[in-house]
């Protein structure tokens, strides 16, 4: 057998005015053939978990297409057009295939196709006929769409936020094709849409209010003939139609069982929806809570989450803590302007500087303080360990570090960075345990990493084009009514596919 495995990976933003280009993927990774193997085999992503389950099983990988860029706005259509021409070319190059594993993202917007995971999606299936197995995996912030349930066998989700559990995924869609092409089961998929949203504050499947959700999810998986069962947050700042919570579930060869397990399933997120809503602390109220703390905290800048999107300059909560004298304290911010400035006064020097809030007039003003220049990195690091999002090889382009009189020390980066690993700050001869408070641009995803100094979390309400509370941000294309935006949208099985 020869299983062909695509990844096309982008979380698109269409509040963030960055918009997405060929450049942006080329940046992160756009890759075809063996050298896909070679970059992510032994990752700890689903495209490292299809490698692994082929090999256990003893069946040919065949690498087409490999695409991934971090979190930004809109593609481009000629950028979009692009990619999908190039990414149908490999599967044609390669024939003969016996099936195609892949990992869209499913949050994925272009220009010109709204539903973008949708419609490469349908366009492979076009391709490659339908009978070949289609089968592959989802982010679990996916705005699912009927269209891309049309357009494969079974998709399979991320079932831990943070995400930490994609490798294992990668490995459950290789199993099932594998299964698939020995004739040992027929899957059959259902999904089902409720006009919901989960708050991202929400989103963390370590904490209480989501927990019963995914034991119900579990509790499902031992009923005779699932295959699998799969929940999607969904990815608010996406304003698409598709923007929302959905369920999946997978059964062998019993599409009523499927289309059953799947209207119970979806009644039970609808009925826990209260739950999901969120809770919001704003910048004064964070603050307060540092102030009389004695332990580690990490403050999450939910408005400036560089992993949903959002500029990685916002000012809000970096002003304030500069104000307030809060310290030691740490916080990262994308400026190529200041680094260069930086890099010319060079390492010992003291300047008057502006930083942040250069990307647009979302995220806070520039902050315009005075520092002493600690030291000057090439801004490259790597995380041996799973962190959220699977990867292990970083680029945050020259960076600077730089010291207040207040205590607060700024790290500034020439590329956008994550901040899903302490590595970042470690690779530039900085000690995590050094601060008392440390500030990460994120809602769950930095959990993983920072947990391991930080004792306390406190997720900030802040502006920006990430904003948690979903009634700050003006949506057009949503469905409407959808709860909790509108608190009196009622539900009914219609929604199945």
């Amino acid at each position: 057998m020869r299983i062909g495995i695509i990844a096309f990976l982008h979380e698109s933003n269409t509040f963030s005015r960055q918009p997405t280009t060929v450049g942006s993927f080329r940046q992160n990774l756009l890759l075809t053939g063996e050298l896909i193997r070679d970059a992510l085999a032994e990752a700890h992503h689903e495209v490292g978990g299809f490698f692994g389950g082929l090999a256990d099983a003893e069946v040919e990988a065949v690498p087409l297409f490999a695409a991934r860029a971090l979190p930004s706005g809109t593609i481009q259509a000629r950028d979009f057009k692009f990619l999908v021409d190039e990414l149908l070319e490999t599967v044609r190059n390669s024939r003969p295939l016996d099936g195609i594993l892949v990992a869209p993202h499913g949050a994925t917007v272009s220009e010109q196709f709204p539903d973008a995971d949708g419609y490469w999606l349908s366009e492979l299936r076009a391709a490659v006929g339908p009978e070949l197995p289609i089968i592959g995996t989802l982010d679990a912030h996916a705005n699912l769409s009927p269209l891309m349930v049309d357009s494969c066998d079974a998709l399979i989700s991320y079932r831990t936020n943070p995400h930490l559990d994609q490798r294992e995924r990668g490995i459950e869609a290789a199993n099932l094709m594998v299964r698939t092409l020995r004739h040992e089961i027929t899957p059959m998929m259902s999904a089902v849409f409720p006009p919901m949203a989960i708050s991202i504050e929400r989103q963390c499947t370590e904490e209480p209010h989501l927990k019963p959700l995914y034991e119900a999810a579990d509790a499902q998986l031992q009923i005779d003939g699932v295959l699998s069962n799969s929940i999607l947050l969904g990815f608010p700042y996406a304003d698409v139609a598709e923007m929302g919570s959905a369920v999946i579930v997978v059964t062998d060869k019993n599409k009523q069982l499927a289309d059953q397990l799947s209207e119970n399933f979806a009644a039970i997120m609808w009925d826990m929806r209260h739950n999901f809503s969120g809770d919001f602390t704003s910048v004064s109220e964070a603050l307060q809570q540092c102030e009389g703390a004695t332990e580690r905290i990490c403050l999450l800048d939910m408005g400036d989450n560089v992993g949903g999107g959002s500029s990685a300059d916002g000012t809000e909560l970096l002003s304030a803590i500069h104000a307030k004298g809060i310290g030691p304290a740490f916080g990262c911010l994308y400026d190529p302007e200041a680094v260069a400035i930086c890099e010319q006064a060079g390492v010992g020097s003291r300047i008057k500087i502006k930083v942040g809030g250069r990307t647009d007039d979302l995220h806070g003003s520039p902050i315009e303080i005075e520092v002493a220049i600690r030291s000057l990195h090439d801004g490259k690091f790597r995380e041996p360990l799973p962190r959220h999002g699977g990867i292990t090889e970083f680029d945050q382009g020259r960076t600077a570090i730089c010291e207040t009189d207040s205590g607060l020390t700024l790290m500034l980066t020439s590329l956008r960075m994550v901040p899903f690993s302490l590595q970042q700050l470690i690779s530039c001869g900085l000690d995590p345990e050094s601060f008392r408070v440390l500030v990460a641009k994120g809602v769950n995803a930095p959990i993983p990493a920072y947990r391991d100094v930080c004792e306390t979390f406190i997720r900030v309400n802040t502006k920006g084009s990430t904003c948690a509370d979903m009634s700050r941000l003006e949506y057009q294309h949503r469905r409407r009514p959808m709860f909790p935006l509108e608190q009196d949208a009622s539900f009914s099985i219609n929604g199945s596919t």
